[in-house]
């Protein structure tokens, strides 16, 4: 997503294609519908360069094999903080698969927090520790103790 004077903007509003004269150039007239995917996902082409996109290039529903009620659905489950084993139990969904959809989202804060407010019964605490939880996946908590050791005259 691109941002025009401090708003975001559809994925499908410029041309993605860097080679393009008009890449990046917010509504310049130059992207058509191109009929859809398999999966009935909105194609679009640019009229200069005639690269193709999908509506959902940018996001984190890009290049998905899930839906994307699916995907907001396992994202609303950890915000209310299930864990990922029970989402792998409800949804049929891998516990590493989830933990990409996240990592992924955190790129795409704003429009997510907006799905999630907007589609489930979340406050800003629930989104806020969910964001807090992408944030120490991985790490250690708290920092390394000292240990003692004893002198032993060993070189």
């Amino acid at each position: 997503m691109e941002r025009e004077m401090g708003k975001l903007v559809a994925p499908s509003s410029f041309c993605w294609n860097p080679g393009c004269e008009l890449y990046g150039k917010v509504v310049a007239g130059n992207i058509r519908k191109f009929g859809r995917t398999r999966a009935g996902i909105q194609r679009y082409q640019c009229k200069v360069c005639y690269q193709t996109f999908v509506e959902t290039i940018g996001t984190v529903f890009y290049n998905r094999h899930r839906s994307q009620e699916t995907i907001i659905e396992c994202l609303a489950l950890l915000a209310e903080r299930n864990s990922l084993a029970a989402i792998h139990r409800v949804k049929g969904v891998k516990e590493e698969t989830v933990m990409d959809w996240l990592r992924t989202a955190a790129d795409h804060v704003e429009r997510i927090e907006a799905l999630l407010l907007a589609n489930y019964k979340l406050n800003r605490a629930q989104l806020d520790a969910l964001w807090t939880f992408v944030g120490h996946k991985g790490e250690k908590r708290g920092s390394r103790r000292r240990q003692n050791v004893a002198v032993s005259g060993v070189a």
